[in-house]
């Protein structure tokens, strides 16, 4: 049904911004690529993310910013 497409599309979003609001707060100000290392490594394939977006997410973290918006 579409109703639990949906749902399922809501948790996943909601555990990928977990997981970057998680990141975020442990390595805030760390190197890029050690960031990137982590999101690759914790974040699931669902929604997936091109390594672009990834990249920027870690680009925020590294100056110590949340993009979460958690």
């Amino acid at each position: 049904m579409i109703v639990d497409q949906v749902a399922r599309e809501h948790e996943a979003n909601r555990e990928l911004f977990r997981i970057v609001h998680e990141v975020a707060v442990r390595y805030a100000g760390r190197p890029l690529d050690e960031i990137v290392t982590v999101l690759h490594r914790d974040l699931p394939g669902t929604p997936p993310l091109s390594y672009d977006e990834i990249l920027r997410i870690a680009e925020q973290i590294t100056v110590g910013r949340d993009p979460s918006g958690l």
